[in-house]
Order: C-alpha cells, then sequence, then structure tokens
C-alpha cells in the first residue's frame, strides 16, 4: 500500500480529511531542497615566490645588499652610500624606507643616502616584480625602482631596466630599458616612455613583467603603473636572462640628470611598502597578451 493510501485512511479514522483545504495539494515528497548557487569567481592577485620582508625586527640585510661608496656611479652623482640606519630602516608599520640626507653644514658626507640590492634574483624564466612606493621629490634628489644583472656583468651591454625612477622634482616616470651607450651607433639601443603622473609623490605601485622563452635569446616585457600597461619593448639579443637580475632602490643626489641642481638640507624618504616577485602579473600571461596588443612601445632615447 502506498504512502498516499495509508495517509487516506489515517485521515478517515480522525474525520479530518475533508477538513483540509483543497487549495493545499497532498505533497507526495518533500519539496527539492533549492541547489547552492556557485559563488562568483573573483580576481586574486597571483601568490608571490619571494616577497621582502619589511618587519621591524628584521634587519634591512636580510634581503638586501648595501653598496656602498661615494665614486659618482657613472653619473656625477654626489651622495655618498652608506649602510647607516639613518639611512635605510624598517618602520614598525612593515615599511621599508631608504633615506638620503642632506646636510651642506657637514664637512664631508654633506649628501648619504642607501642602495639596496637584492639578495634575491629574478629567479624565472617567466615573471612579474612589483613594489608599492611613495618616493621623495625634490629638486637634486633621484629616486629609482630598477633592475641589473647580478654581478659580473658589463654594463650598459648586458642591459637595465629602470621601472621606476624620477629626478628634480618632475612628476614623470620614466620607463626605461637600456643595453648600450648613449653615443655613435648605441644611440637605439634604448627603449624610453617618459609619462606625466601628477601625484608621482603619492602611493603607486610599479610593476615589470618578462616573458622568455625557456633556452635563448628574445623575449618581451611590459612596464605597468597601478596595474595598467604603460610601455613594451621586446628583449634584444646579447642583453643577459632575466633569471639573473636583482632588484636596486635607492635615492640618488644630484647626477648628470639633475642637471647641476641640489636638494635643500633635510630627508628625502623613499618609502617601500610592499615588493614581491610573482609567476605571472596580475591577470595572467592572458592578460599579458592583451596589454601587449594595446602598449605603448618604448622609444629610442
Amino acid at each position: 500500500m502506498s504512502f498516499k493510501n495509508k495517509f487516506d485512511k489515517f485521515l478517515d479514522r480522525l474525520e479530518i480529511k475533508d477538513k483540509i483545504p483543497p487549495s493545499i495539494p497532498f505533497l507526495s515528497k518533500p519539496p527539492s531542497v533549492p541547489s547552492a548557487s556557485k559563488p562568483t569567481s573573483s580576481h586574486s592577485s597571483p601568490q608571490p615566490y619571494w616577497q621582502a620582508n619589511f618587519s621591524p625586527d628584521v634587519p634591512v640585510n636580510t634581503n638586501f645588499q648595501h653598496e656602498l661608496g661615494d665614486n659618482g656611479w657613472g653619473n656625477n652623482e654626489l651622495e655618498n652610500y652608506v649602510d647607516s640606519p639613518q639611512n635605510s630602516f624598517h618602520t614598525p608599520s612593515n615599511q621599508l624606507i631608504i633615506r638620503a640626507i642632506a646636510a651642506s653644514d657637514l664637512p664631508n658626507n654633506k649628501y648619504t643616502s642607501a642602495r639596496l640590492t637584492s639578495h634575491q634574483r629574478l629567479a624565472k624564466c617567466s615573471g612579474y616584480v612589483v613594489a608599492s612606493l611613495t618616493p621623495p621629490s625634490a629638486n637634486g634628489i633621484w629616486p629609482a625602482f630598477w633592475s641589473l644583472p647580478a654581478e659580473p656583468f658589463q654594463w650598459p651591454n648586458e642591459g637595465e631596466v629602470d621601472i621606476f625612477e624620477a629626478w628634480n622634482g618632475e612628476r614623470v616616470n620614466h620607463c626605461c630599458m637600456h643595453w648600450g651607450h648613449h653615443n655613435g651607433e648605441d644611440w637605439n639601443k634604448h627603449r624610453v616612455v617618459d609619462l606625466p603622473l601628477s601625484n608621482i609623490h603619492k602611493q603607486h605601485t610599479y610593476g615589470f613583467a618578462w616573458q622568455q622563452p625557456e633556452h635563448g635569446e628574445g623575449g618581451r616585457c611590459i612596464w605597468y603603473i597601478d596595474g595598467k600597461a604603460v610601455m613594451k619593448a621586446e628583449k634584444p639579443a646579447g642583453m643577459r636572462r632575466f633569471e639573473e637580475w636583482r632588484v636596486i632602490l635607492n635615492v640618488a643626489v644630484g647626477g648628470n640628470v639633475c642637471g647641476g641642481k641640489v636638494p635643500s638640507d633635510g630627508s628625502y624618504d623613499l618609502v617601500v611598502h610592499d615588493l614581491r616577485m610573482t609567476e605571472s602579473p596580475e591577470g595572467g600571461w592572458s592578460q599579458f597578451e592583451r596589454d601587449w596588443s594595446k602598449a605603448n612601445e618604448g622609444h629610442a632615447q
């Protein structure tokens, strides 16, 4: 006997069957439970394979080597790069500070600063390095986030990549790829996009994505500001493979690009909020392809 027939007999015995409102249908089985809707997939940032630790209890030299000296650094710069904790340190809020100090009344070391080179290399055939920065902006001050091959290397034959650099208080970021001198037949061995950025002194993210074949020459590169592709360039033959490159962060004083200008006495801080390397840029390599199709080609300098 079906469950419905058993239930009908039970109602007959209770003499209440006819009291059930006809508008309520008999349910032979419980209503199905609506299936849970699938969560909407949201894009998550690529996980880093390396991220600098800016905890205040971690020494700066855990992540970086201090490059030292006042030799002009090939640009007639004025600063003396030192490893003093006055010039490079971590804050209680987990930020790295690179501080240039101008003190014209001192007989020596009128300008001190820090130049930090990462122990970590880019290490991957293809990947993305990105930093969140708040830079100083003033006459005679030249902050930079860039990359060179690990030593020993031949500059500029094996290449240089500038991801963020600005000087003299000009509100312009210079994205650059260099692999030659600036004279003679090397004049066109440079790719540059100068991007006006009115609030350059505010916090922004600056990134560089590279894509190479597993072996040999060639490849493609895209520079990003706040996730937007702002320059692209082919990787030229002869440039060192990016696996061997390191990150550099520094604040220079004076130098050729500053045209003889010097800063007023005081402190000038490059604040590094975050520095990481991931296996792909935001949006993955499919986004890289879309960015490649529309990004500006770097021009000869």
